[in-house]
């Protein structure tokens, strides 16, 4: 899989994806992602499932409002759009981790239907460049314990583990971290799985 990342103001381009702006168009296929209790089983209390259409495109709306760079950092939503088939096969994120806000959050949910193929891990090397190129020196990812699928995607895109933490959210979290000096250091392989797995969390 390759590195190749373009970004051309907040729109980001890799071999298989475009990560764009949210459109209330996407909303029916965001409540795939949202309303899906596959997805929103890892978010809470940070998001919980999204019911219905009238509820999603509520919270597109919101996330319409706070585009990415409007706070002053490269942080934001997008929308994770396969290439090919121009579907949303999920929604990627730059967000700073309660409760200082600081620390800034890589986050990745994909639609089921595109599980399985290192979107995930590609949308997130995407979102590190996108935050290297604008200013910051490190993002972290916080994944709850049992999400192995969080945690393979942050070993792909070659984030190092640190720690267990109960700072962000009130919960037990799982944290990794990537430096800007360590982009591009991993193979970002789907073979990774495999070395994930045997060397320990």
């Amino acid at each position: 899989m390759s590195h190749e990342v373009t970004i051309v103001g907040s729109t980001i381009s890799t071999p298989r994806l475009r990560l764009r702006a949210w459109h209330q168009a996407d909303a029916a296929e965001a409540l795939d992602i949202y309303g899906s209790s596959e997805v929103s089983r890892w978010l809470a209390p940070a998001m919980d499932r999204v019911d219905d259409l009238d509820q999603m495109r509520a919270v597109i709306t919101g996330w319409i409002a706070a585009p990415p760079g409007s706070d002053g950092r490269p942080s934001g939503r997008w929308v994770i759009e396969e290439t090919e088939s121009e579907r949303v096969a999920g929604s990627g994120q730059i967000l700073p981790l309660p409760p200082e806000g600081e620390d800034l959050e890589l986050g990745y949910q994909l639609a089921p239907w595109a599980w399985g193929r290192g979107l995930a891990a590609e949308a997130g090397h995407a979102l590190a460049h996108y935050a290297f190129s604008n200013g910051e020196e490190e993002v972290f990812a916080v994944v709850r314990p049992k999400n192995d699928r969080g945690t393979r995607a942050a070993r792909r895109i070659g984030m190092e583990w640190v720690g267990e933490t109960e700072k962000y959210y009130e919960l037990r979290l799982q944290v990794f971290r990537l430096r800007k000096g360590d982009l591009d250091t991993s193979a970002l392989d789907p073979q990774a799985d495999r070395i994930a797995g045997a060397s320990g969390r």
